[in-house]
């Protein structure tokens, strides 16, 4: 069928759009594909993670928003600064590809102990909640194994891939420098893929459990679940009205609230043990999900660059002032690599609210009756795949040619500034209180005051392209900076500043629950914004050390 109201001019830019886009990948090593669909059983894996620990832990424990948080921020604290170990693991042992096997295997074993549904009592918290830290603890540790050796991998690509261009012609070397940038951005934008489905499976095998016990989903009612058998086992009354919440929100499943309270009990756990058991199920998918990166990744083996082997065959020999030339460039190289860490610290600390901050204001303060709060961290690697090749195309133009590295990761601190400045203003005209004021007001009076999903997608928005200016392009930048013999250990250090930006995830929660939660937007803003002048300010350094 023929559209008629475009004009022809207007069609011709647009296939020339398309054409430059989707053919990007053309002229790109061999193993970027296999390495990037290796890599979405893992991203798979996380985002569901990133989606439901939080939650997960609140609704299965019984534990509050700040203990809850506390776990989430040590659990993904741990899958970055333990890429540090693999790194160092695969650099000594000249040995990545066993050491990226050997983490898709371990990551499979914490997500089988997590697959397994157990009701959570006060008789049995005192292992279960331990056992599942233990298996967050394996995951952490796979990933660590796995994620930044893979990386490394895939920088090693480009770095043959230059050596073979430069045996042909400086413009030939000019033209595969060029594509190192895209090439990280068409990784990222493949392990994304895993992503956008990940956040749909908790809640949708959640919601089909729940019906299948003629129950419904109810994100009030778990914590509803856990007062009322806490108030029996204690002693200590719970509150009329949130007894009253309760025995309304089981009536509109058809569920009687019984007035003994030892029938009544019976009837929370049940809930809790059927809500929860969904959520479990969904961990089996993630270790379907490495199984079959697995398989991708030792199909591909044969394909992927071995970096720690290659340098370790180059013997030269060098004078002293060759030497004290080339200790100076590694110092640079180094100092480099460290102020762009330390700019990544604030970056994650901002992004990654996504999984505590963010899933948080989407269960308090967002009308999720549609969908779910876990769902809209799919808006995260939907926008990933879907702005990746624009951008790519935007930076491939004479225009975007013009920006380096270190300024795209400038611009992409303020762009995520624009995120938290919408979130700022947004609360603060809404006139939200703190979460604690908020949750305490009744049902009605809250309901009235929530805000639409639009609100999230906004946000999600910006920090996706924030994400897309800085993410893959910092693992970029590490790869030029990155000495040919620690290529797994600078890659780690890179998810080591992001270890550390997890590590501060519990101050955003604290945040959120205390002060008007336009203060904790603004306070964010603020870090971003400050990060992108201090990377402004370092621009012609970080761009004489990547020459």
């Amino acid at each position: 069928m023929q559209i008629q109201f475009i004009p022809e001019k207007t069609k011709t830019k647009i296939k020339i759009l398309l054409t430059k886009t989707f053919y990007t990948m053309k002229g790109h090593p061999k193993g970027l594909i296999a390495a990037a669909l290796s890599n979405m059983g893992e991203r798979f894996g996380y985002y569901i993670m990133n989606a439901v620990l939080v939650l997960f832990l609140c609704s299965k424990f019984g534990l509050s928003n700040g203990v809850a948080t506390g776990i989430y921020s040590a659990f993904y604290c741990g899958i970055y600064i333990l890429s540090l170990v693999g790194g160092i693991i695969a650099d000594r042992t000249q040995n990545y590809k066993t050491t990226i096997q050997s983490g898709l295997l371990v990551m499979a074993c914490g997500y089988i102990i997590l697959a397994i549904p157990i009701l959570a009592t006060s008789g049995n918290i005192g292992w279960l909640l331990p056992l599942t830290c233990f298996a967050l603890l394996l995951i952490a540790f796979g990933n660590g194994l796995f994620k930044g050796n893979l990386q490394a991998i895939v920088g090693q690509m480009y770095d043959n891939f230059e050596a073979e261009a430069a045996k042909i012609s400086p413009e030939a070397l000019a033209d595969a420098k060029s594509k190192r940038d895209p090439g990280f951005q068409i990784f990222y934008m493949f392990i994304n893929v895993g992503g956008l489905i990940a956040p749909f499976v908790a809640p949708l095998l959640r919601s089909w459990w729940l019906g299948v016990n003629g129950m419904e989903y109810n994100a009030d009612l778990p914590a509803l679940c856990h007062q009322y058998i806490t108030s029996i086992e204690t002693g200590v009354a719970m509150a009329p009205e949130a007894i009253a919440k309760a025995t309304e929100l089981f009536a509109n499943m058809s569920v009687t609230l019984p007035a003994d309270s030892a029938a009544a009990m019976d009837v929370c756990q049940n809930y809790l043990n059927v809500f929860n058991t969904g959520v479990h199920y969904s961990f089996i998918a993630s270790v379907a999900a490495m199984l079959i990166s697995l398989t991708i990744f030792l199909v591909s083996k044969r394909k992927f660059p071995t970096p720690a082997k290659k340098a370790a065959t180059e013997s030269v020999q060098y004078t002293a002032e060759e030497k004290a030339a080339m200790a100076k460039e590694l110092k640079q190289r180094l100092y480099a690599l460290f102020a762009v860490l330390i700019i990544a610290v604030f970056f994650w600390w901002s992004f990654h609210q996504n999984g505590t901050s963010m899933s948080l204001f989407a269960r308090d303060f967002v009308n999720t009756s549609l969908f779910p709060p876990e769902v809209w961290q799919a808006v995260n690697p939907f926008f990933v795949c879907l702005l990746t090749f624009p951008i790519m195309w935007l930076f491939g133009t004479k225009w975007g040619r013009k920006f380096s590295t270190p300024r795209k990761i400038a611009i992409g601190m303020g762009i995520a500034a624009c995120a938290y400045l919408f979130m700022t203003v947004f609360c603060k005209g809404a006139g939200y209180p703190s979460a604690n004021d908020f949750t305490a007001l009744d049902a009605t009076t809250a309901a009235g005051l929530k805000a639409g999903p639009w609100v999230l997608i906004v946000y999600y928005f910006f920090m996706t392209v924030a994400e897309l200016f800085i993410s893959p392009l910092g693992l970029s930048f590490v790869s030029k900076v990155a000495p040919k013999n620690l290529l797994g250990l600078c890659q780690g250090l890179w998810l080591g500043a992001t270890a550390v930006g997890n590590g501060l995830l519990w101050i955003g929660p604290l945040m959120y629950t205390n002060w008007p939660i336009w203060t904790c937007w603004a306070v964010f803003m603020g870090v971003c914004l400050l990060s992108m002048i201090v990377m402004l300010c370092m621009v012609k350094w970080l761009e004489r050390v990547t020459q």
